[in-house]
């Protein structure tokens, strides 16, 4: 309702929310459409947008939090607790129904894996496999725990029982392909508890070992469980690896084993069997040879050589390098001989080939010539240091061939080179001429006999006039 005031002056409208309900009509007015604009836009219509606004934005529906609720797992989700010795039970009495036939143990295993765990369990299934039972810590059975005599350890010690024991492995690995590391494990295992088993027990998994690094069912790389401080120092590691190796070579041969040693880079580490005041090749090959393993401590002593020649010739051309002189180059050189017991042949190849390797060679063959007389005639006095014997000289000459041949550039110069030699003394008439007749290689041999054919008929000659004067003057 409007109402006038004093003076004919009209109020202010009365807000839109203080208008009784009987009068609502009124608002329908054209006046009263025009005051509810101006309400809006005044500072009371503004705080009441603000505040629809609010109430508005404070209705949205809050996100769900996980504080608080619980949810139901299936049975079937549920992670199976760890068990092994419900596993044990089972395996164990699986065995004891089979009995010492082995064919059978391979059978009731094959069948097992469909029904147990055998990824799960790997580890106490292969402890009892090889010991009859869980081990624990340190190589020993628990007492409180169930056990079984079909296994390695209560088999018969002979290398026929191993290798029917090996078979089981063999097939049971084969079938369930996931065995392979789990068993790998399991060795490395017992190897560092040999210390806890019988010396009948260690000869019985030395033997199996053998058999199974030589069928490829186990890697050699296991071996490293064996260079264990304490195994070492008490002899267990020298003693567990002699039958271990005469196994191993008695199914494949020492060829077989070095290339399997090499592969995983244990094939110059053999010593470290011993401890370190025993770690010499003179020890190596007596205990091993005694042990009847001489083909393992000529295999070692030939490893050890090889080392020996590769540092040699590594020093060796370090010196070169540095421009060292020569008698400290050969007073070096002949203690090494000496030390690593190293021939005068082997010596004089390793020269040449440092002596070659130490100047970058022109690639044309009408100056590579020239270049090699000049750089081999500045180092003939190292050469002949060490060859005082027809051996080694006729060595030197071989190698000489040989490089010429495989190098191109050189197959001119082969006759020049020996010419040089002969006339430094580091080669003679005899060694040059046995090379010529008979003692030749057959690379390139028609191209470089043919060089040598005028200076050998010369030496000849010269050797027949030498022996006329020598018996004018008898």
């Amino acid at each position: 309702m409007v109402r006038p005031g004093r003076g004919g002056a009209r109020p202010s409208p009365l807000p839109l929310a203080l208008v009784p309900p009987g009068e609502v009509s009124l608002l329908s007015s054209p006046l009263v459409a025009v005051r509810r604009s101006r309400l809006r836009s005044g500072p009371l219509g503004r705080f009441l947008s603000a505040l629809k606004v609010s109430f508005m934005n404070n209705q949205k529906p809050q996100k769900p939090t996980l504080s608080g609720q619980r949810f139901k797992t299936r049975k079937r989700d549920e992670k199976e607790r760890f068990d092994p010795t419900q596993f044990q039970d089972c395996i164990i009495q699986g065995l004891t129904e089979t009995g010492t036939d082995l064919e059978a143990v391979a059978k009731f295993l094959d069948a097992s894996g469909a029904k147990l765990d055998y990824r799960r369990y790997a580890e106490t299934l292969f402890d009892i496999l090889v010991a009859g039972g869980m081990l624990a810590p340190g190589g020993t059975l628990a007492d409180d725990m169930t056990r079984t005599n079909v296994c390695v350890f209560a088999a018969q010690e002979d290398l026929e029982t191993m290798q029917a024991f090996a078979q089981v492995f063999n097939k049971l690995i084969r079938r369930y392909k996931y065995l392979e590391k789990g068993f790998e494990d399991e060795v490395k295992k017992l190897l560092l508890f040999l210390k806890g088993f019988s010396e009948s027990e260690r000869n019985k998994l030395a033997m199996l070992t053998g058999i199974l690094l030589a069928n490829g069912t186990l890697n050699a790389s296991i071996l490293n469980s064996l260079y264990n401080e304490n195994l070492v120092k008490e002899g267990v590691s020298a003693a567990f690896a002699v039958k271990l190796f005469k196994s191993w070579i008695n199914e494949k041969d020492i060829n077989a084993v070095a290339v399997s040693l090499r592969k995983v880079n244990m094939d110059n580490r053999l010593m470290e069997l011993f401890p370190a005041n025993k770690q010499s090749v003179e020890h190596f090959s007596k205990y091993f040879t005694e042990a009847g393993l001489k083909e393992l401590s000529e295999y070692v002593r030939n490893q050890q050589s090889i080392g020996a020649r590769k540092e040699l010739q590594k020093e060796l051309q370090e010196q070169m390098s540095r421009g060292d002189p020569f008698k400290d180059i050969i007073l070096y050189v002949k203690e090494e001989m000496k030390k690593n017991n190293i021939s005068e042949q082997t010596v004089v190849a390793i020269i040449w080939s440092s002596v070659m390797s130490t100047v970058e060679w022109n690639k044309k063959e009408e100056l590579v010539a020239e270049q090699a007389i000049k750089h081999l005639k500045q180092y003939s006095p190292l050469l002949a240091a060490f060859t005082s014997q027809g051996q080694s000289e006729l060595t030197l000459l071989l190698k000489i061939q040989e490089y010429c041949y495989d190098n191109i550039h050189f197959m001119k110069a082969f006759q020049k080179i020996v010419v040089l030699f002969y006339k430094a003394e580091v080669l003679s008439e005899e060694p040059i001429l046995k090379w010529y007749k008979d003692a030749h290689l057959a690379k390139g041999k028609s191209v470089f006999l043919e060089q040598m054919k005028k200076f050998v008929e010369w030496l000849k000659n010269a050797e027949e006039e030498s022996e006329s004067e020598a018996e004018e003057g008898d």
